[in-house]
């Protein structure tokens, strides 16, 4: 399958991509290229394949949820370039 300029401007554009004409055709023939090789993948009969949720069988991968000690308030204040004693002081990056 191939992907004309204009399919790829509008790709780009849908990306947010400033592209160049140069890169505007060199995306359409990448594009083009994946297009091709779906295209062989979905002549493969897949109909006797059992459907996976995940390539690996895996149960639940978090750890559990448990109440553990945390680091001391003045030790975790410690280095902290400034500080009100309590919390940790940045700059504000919001305005308002």
């Amino acid at each position: 399958m191939s992907i004309s300029r204009d399919e790829a401007a509008q790709v780009a554009r849908l990306s947010r991509l400033e592209l160049s004409e140069s890169e505007l055709s060199s995306l359409a023939g990448q594009l083009s290229a994946i297009l091709d090789y779906v295209a062989v993948l979905d002549e493969l009969d897949v109909d006797s394949v059992e459907q996976m949720v995940h390539a690996v069988e895996l149960s639940n991968v978090l750890r559990a949820d448990e109440l553990a000690p945390s680091l001391p308030r003045a030790s975790a204040l410690a280095n902290a370039p400034k500080t009100d004693g309590k919390y940790f002081l940045v700059p504000a990056i919001i305005e308002g």
